[in-house]
């Protein structure tokens, strides 16, 4: 980037900053509203503050995060104590609100998540188990799409991270194109990596452990309504929905890109030289595969055979992962390989969505934006089909789901009050987690679409043309499964 370049991008995030300020101190100044505390108004001018540097990357996510805190900690703690506003709240213990998020253990989990991630990564064994699966699907491109997704849903249940399992499979499914003598920009190039992708992103909604932002909605609904959800229980849920969109998404992709060829006749031998430039089964891969495995039965099994929750058994594992001779890394690996930010940003975001929910702030915008819609009169897939079209379109603007969640889960919890959702309300809120993670549109929706969008293999047109119809369908289907599947098995 050249210095003018820079001085052009460096003036633009400054004018974000200076909006972002400007909207949080008209917020806080504005007249009290009757039924709003005052704390709850400054809850919601911080929100706003943290909108505006969330969707236009003034500044990084963990600079926004550090931010948020002080914030908090100075505009609640000079406002009136919701419980007893003849007092103030104290900085103190504002402070304490705004790292509440660091104690819950959604974080423990996404903290752990990283290092099983990383683990992986130290071992190359997503890339191993990514070849292996190509390897056995030929060199048709139809069948190479369907190697593309199948690889996507099996790391989906051991890489609890979106990035790290498209960081794994774009690279193989580019080398396979370069073979062949394409570039990375053909059409078979762009048809693999989107489908890759996309089937990454889809899949973050059918396993529990497979996004950060599923922990976010989890640990809002275990602190409000103190009920938590297996990791079974969730699977039971959206495996299905997720399975239904990888067989559409096969047939949306084979029928939107026409590749050049029909078959990498050099795939095979290629993907065959890789497996054997990685060698045999290491042992610490053989122990990296038993610990998984039982990581997997731990979590499916979560009440049922044993009474230990999914965060526990994972830091479990993490723990005998990192033990000398029986794990397979060192803290020194650990260190390089895990973005420490993304606990403090997750945190951060659980933190803000508490403060906005115990503030009564969440709940007077649930009121504002949603109560003058009539849905407490609506039947209950109105509301879904609504407020899940309102999520989808408000997605546009995010580049990540994580900071998403942390904005419109309290808000969507909120609402289930307001509308008087009673025995659904877990439901509902569930859905729109779902409906959270539908960032197909854009490659700026997700960071692993980023990632894959970094090596040039399709254009944002590309990715919208795809994204379109997927979007079209996955909103769709959570409409039919809250008039059929969902109600039948009690989600709903």
């Amino acid at each position: 980037m050249n210095d003018s370049a820079q001085s052009k991008k460096t003036t633009l995030q400054w004018i974000w900053i200076a909006l972002a300020f400007a909207a949080l101190i008209i917020i806080t100044l504005l007249p009290h509203t009757k039924g709003l505390p005052v704390a709850g108004q400054r809850a919601l001018a911080i929100l706003a503050f943290a909108l505006i540097l969330w969707v236009t990357e003034a500044v990084s996510y963990q600079v926004s995060a550090a931010m948020i805190i002080g914030l908090i900690a100075l505009l609640i703690g000079l406002a009136p104590s919701v419980s007893d506003p003849s007092q103030l709240t104290g900085t103190s213990n504002a402070l304490t609100m705004a790292l509440s998020g660091f104690s819950s253990s959604a974080v423990a989990l996404v903290a752990a998540a990283l290092f099983l991630a990383a683990a992986i990564q130290a071992t190359n064994l997503h890339k191993r188990l990514a070849l292996w699966i190509l390897s056995k699907v030929g060199t048709k491109t139809n069948s190479l799409v369907f190697g593309a997704i199948l690889v996507s849903i099996v790391l989906a249940f051991f890489v609890p991270s979106a990035t790290a399992r498209a960081g794994a499979v774009v690279p193989i499914l580019l080398g396979m194109v370069a073979a062949f003598g394409l570039p990375n920009n053909s059409k078979l190039g762009a048809l693999l990596v989107i489908t890759s992708v996309q089937a990454v992103s889809i899949w973050n909604i059918g396993i529990k452990t497979a996004a950060a932002q599923n922990m976010v909605a989890l640990g809002f609904i275990e602190k409000e309504f103190g009920k938590t959800i297996t990791w079974s229980s969730w699977f039971l849920y959206a495996a299905p929905w997720a399975i239904i969109m990888s067989v559409l998404l096969f047939f949306v992709m084979t029928h939107l890109i026409k590749p050049e060829i029909e078959a990498i006749e050099m795939g095979k031998d290629l993907i065959q030289k890789q497996l054997e430039e990685l060698g045999h089964l290491k042992p610490s891969e053989i122990r990296l595969i038993i610990i998984s495995l039982l990581l997997l039965f731990f979590w499916t099994m979560e009440g049922k055979l044993h009474p230990f929750d999914t965060t526990t058994v994972t830091i479990v594992a993490i723990a005998i992962l990192l033990t000398p001779k029986i794990g397979v890394f060192d803290w020194k690996s650990v260190e390089r390989l895990i973005p420490w930010g993304t606990v403090i940003v997750f945190a951060v975001g659980i933190s803000l969505g508490t403060v906005l929910l115990d503030t009564h702030g969440a709940q007077w915008l649930s009121n504002k934006v949603f109560g003058s819609m009539g849905l407490d009169s609506m039947p209950i897939i109105a509301t879904i089909a609504l407020v899940s079209l309102f999520n989808i379109l408000i997605h546009l603007g995010f580049a990540s789901a994580t900071s998403l969640s942390s904005a419109l889960i309290p808000i969507f919890i909120a609402l289930t009050s307001t509308i008087h959702l009673g025995d659904n309300r877990i439901g509902f809120v569930l859905i729109q987690q779902f409906v959270i993670s539908i960032g197909f549109l854009l490659p700026v929706n997700s960071p692993q679409s980023m990632l894959a969008y970094g090596t040039g293999a399709f254009t944002a047109k590309d990715f919208l043309k795809s994204g379109l119809p997927l979007t079209v369908i996955g909103y769709l289907l959570i409409l039919l499964f809250s008039v059929t599947y969902w109600k039948w098995i009690g989600l709903l």
